[in-house]
């Protein structure tokens, strides 16, 4: 029964999309939703979107193993993000008539710095996606015993189908959707938890007062404050969020929506941290602390609001993997493939990305299948471009001082260091380090930039 409800959910998402694919006339409509969402639907796919399998299923158990101070990525470093760009870049993007980050670098830098910021954007989507694709078979593997093969291969393909054909504006219905059944479904499960321990105060009093530290006696200061870092600044740039700020129908709306979503985010993303921290007094010690939440959701909740429990898992990582999905295909299509073929028409724009997401969605789904764990992969996501692209993201929207030198140096160092010291470990801190050095190193180019203009102008007189 319950492996039949989880197909005709996903079948129903697929047909939705679909359906609303009829209306994609336009690479503007694919890749933007025609620039027409309004507060509902722009509130929801932002919050749907970012709500995905670290928060749900990552997040839990990192907070189980770890206590809160396996939390800093998710609900508090993601929902902190969220708000900052609501508050400071959302409308100032809205503003640029851009489509993607891309567009952004050329606009404000040159084509050079457009290309390179796509190449660094597009693998970071597409392990997103993956990560998103392996929770989708975790969470039926634990919960239905189907076969983990073969549901990511349910996710994928479903995922891949209605996102090539409806591009955003399928993704934004199919998100309002899935937004609602989330937080039904995980809020069941918060209201089970908390009447089973007897309130909200019995429950967290019985946790151990050192799981109740956003720190760590093995952790120090300076990776503390970097694994705050990469959610809260390293998916400020991202594409999946700024697709969905320039698809609003106003700066205005792009703001409060943002907002809106970052709230929502941060509160449906409660539950899941309290069942990470009060869990194991209900389920018991796990061989995978990943599965924590589904184990006492099964021990918790009744049949049907198990159904709609799980229907919330499927929701959170259906929505995150399309908006991966075309983020990727976005800016691989707008920034890299059509500037090497001039003169196409939209028509033949429109194909191009459909035929990125379709070749992305495949990687991904190869990237979830090898894949050992959730959390490490979304954080490699969140990372991979270093602290050199927000660097420069920042600069673009907010400033003119540096030029396309100062850009591509910023980024070079920064996600050459992240990758230093995330791979070979000679690096503290690799984020903040990277961040650090990309900001140093765009001012010093950029001052270099400025006397030697100054020099070359004064030559000339």
């Amino acid at each position: 029964m319950l492996i039949a409800g989880v197909i005709a959910y996903v079948l129903g998402q697929l047909a939705l999309g679909l359906w609303v694919a009829r209306r994609v006339r336009s690479q503007e409509d694919f890749l933007l939703a025609g620039r027409d969402v309004g507060y509902v639907l722009a509130t929801f796919t932002i919050f749907a979107t970012w709500f995905g399998a670290e928060t749900c299923i990552g997040a839990a158990g990192q907070i189980a193993e770890h206590g809160l101070g396996g939390g800093s990525a998710d609900p508090f470093g993601y929902a902190l993000c969220l708000l900052l760009m609501g508050t400071l870049f959302a409308a100032a993007l809205w503003r640029r008539g851009i489509a993607t980050i891309a567009d952004l670098m050329r606009q404000r830098y040159s084509p050079a710095v457009e290309r390179v910021t796509a190449l660094l954007v597009a693998p970071t989507s597409f392990l997103w996606a993956g990560a998103q694709i392996r929770a989708f078979g975790q969470v039926l593997s634990a919960s239905t015993g189907m076969n983990i093969e073969v549901a990511i291969a349910l996710a994928a393909g479903t995922v891949v189908a209605y996102a090539s054909a409806g591009g955003l504006m399928a993704g934004v219905v199919t998100d309002l959707v899935q937004g609602i059944a989330l937080v039904i479904g995980l809020g069941l499960l918060g209201w089970a938890v908390v009447d089973a321990a007897g309130g909200l105060g019995p429950a967290l009093a019985a946790v151990e007062p050192a799981r109740l530290s956003f720190g760590s006696s093995s952790t120090g200061l300076l990776d503390t404050l970097d694994a705050w870092a990469i959610p809260m600044f390293g998916s400020l740039a991202a594409q999946e969020l700024i697709v969905r700020v320039l698809a609003c129908r106003s700066a205005t709306v792009a703001r409060r929506s943002t907002l809106l979503g970052g709230g929502l985010y941060l509160l449906v993303g409660l539950i899941p941290m309290l069942v990470g921290l009060v869990g194991v007094g209900f389920v018991g010690p796990l061989e995978h602390p990943e599965q924590i939440l589904p184990a006492v959701a099964a021990a918790l909740l009744g049949p049907v609001a198990y159904v709609l429990f799980i229907g919330a898992l499927i929701s959170a990582i259906l929505s995150t993997v399309d908006g991966a999905l075309l983020a990727v295909s976005s800016v691989v299509a707008r920034n890299l493939v059509e500037p090497m073929r001039p003169g196409m028409t939209d028509r033949q724009r429109l194909q191009v990305s459909r035929l990125c997401t379709l070749v992305f969605g495949i990687l991904a789904y190869l990237v979830g299948r090898s894949a050992d764990g959730v959390h490490d992969l979304v954080e490699d996501a969140s990372g991979f471009t270093g602290g050199g692209l927000v660097v420069v993201f920042a600069f673009a929207l907010w400033s003119r001082f540096g030029g396309p030198r100062s850009a591509l140096a910023a980024m070079l160092v920064g996600i050459a260091l992240w990758l230093v010291g995330r791979y070979v470990g000679f690096v503290p801190a690799p984020f903040l380090a990277s961040m650090l050095a990309a900001l140093v190193v765009y001012v010093a180019v950029a001052l270099l930039e400025r006397r030697r203009a100054a020099s070359l102008s004064e030559h000339d007189l």
